[in-house]
């Protein structure tokens, strides 16, 4: 675990690579793909009434220029997706290193999500849906979506740690198929037995043979710390290990309230947590209220960084730490547009 934290870490803040247009608008979870000589970045917005997912590219991962929507509010009221679209793209390289492709099956290009009908942020039962595509996933087009969720809190076979509300997803090939399955799903979810609405935030697995019909995988999470929340998990494989990059937050031992944090596995199944330093937390005025939701990458003997950064008023942007100096991002939010009129 020592070996791996010293691989993977990023002492090195370059600061914000992607902020809104606006302070009204919230930019959270980026995850990251290579296709055609261009680095490529999903990630999601929230605008007052819900999630939509965005792409923005980039030819040196530092520097990243917005193409537009990938996932949009439905003109449907009737879709259980209608106001929540939030999107993660799937079957994308891991390798430590590697050529992070993202990968199709059946002709297409996956894409996971969690979407609901309630308008708000993060408001009424989420749950996890699929979308697709047969066009180039590098550019921007409004992807196609199955006309069904294929996880829910409502499913039949729910179990203790989801059946309140569903998050963050991100799948992955297991082409060794530890699971029996060629398809993983890691989601964190809200639930409890007891209380539903109190519930503390898990990671879990779901599989599939097909992409397209997903069953939970065991009765138990795979990252639990029992209170506050551990989500978002996204991978590498360095050598034989699975690494799992996850944030944590209002875990009552620790201060600040969120950072991004890893555990590792031989098998994608059983997992160990990291118990040293966080490899991300508050420090600077731009990630001062929140310092979380990792993606990282290894690029050219460079560890990229990639996480959500919050300030303490509330703007909500994409950062970069890196494991080597490369300077400092001249980015910094915008004000809110009545002072910036003053």
């Amino acid at each position: 675990m020592e070996e791996i934290y010293k691989e993977i870490k990023t002492p090195y803040k370059y600061g914000l690579v992607l902020i809104p247009d606006s302070s009204s608008y919230k930019m959270d979870c980026p995850t990251i793909f290579r296709k055609d000589n261009k680095w490529v970045m999903t990630y999601i917005v929230f605008d007052g009434r819900g999630y939509e997912t965005w792409l923005a590219q980039s030819d040196d991962l530092i520097h990243w220029d917005n193409h537009g929507k990938i996932l949009s509010f439905s003109s449907d009221t009737t879709d259980w997706d209608t106001n929540q679209k939030a999107g993660y793209a799937s079957l994308i390289d891991y390798d430590w290193g590697g050529d992070y492709a993202i990968n199709q099956y059946d002709g297409k290009y996956w894409m996971s999500y969690f979407g609901g009908n309630s308008k708000g942020y993060e408001r009424g039962i989420l749950s996890i849906g699929m979308a697709f595509t047969d066009q180039d996933p590098a550019t921007v087009h409004e992807w196609q979506r199955l006309d069904h969720h294929v996880l829910s809190p409502l499913d039949d076979d729910v179990r203790w740690y989801d059946n309140s509300t569903m998050y963050k997803n991100f799948v992955i090939e297991d082409k060794e198929q530890h699971t029996g399955h060629p398809f993983v799903m890691y989601y964190n979810a809200r639930g409890d037995s007891i209380n539903p609405d109190k519930g503390a935030e898990r990671i879990s697995m779901a599989v599939s043979d097909d992409m397209v019909h997903w069953k939970r995988f065991g009765d138990h999470p795979l990252i639990n710390h029992h209170t506050g929340i551990s989500g978002d998990a996204v991978f590498q494989k360095i050598g034989d290990i699975y690494v799992m990059f996850y944030f944590g937050a209002f875990w009552p031992d620790q201060d600040p309230a969120a950072f991004n944090r890893f555990a590792c596995s031989y098998d994608l199944i059983h997992w160990t947590d990291w118990n040293g330093p966080n490899l991300i937390e508050p420090s600077e005025k731009y990630d001062a209220l929140f310092a979380h939701k990792s993606y990282v990458i290894k690029h050219d003997g460079i560890v990229y960084h990639f996480y959500n950064a919050v300030d303490k008023k509330g703007n909500r942007g994409i950062a970069l730490a890196t494991s080597k100096d490369i300077g400092k991002s001249k980015l910094e939010f915008k004000m809110p547009e009545e002072l910036e009129k003053k």
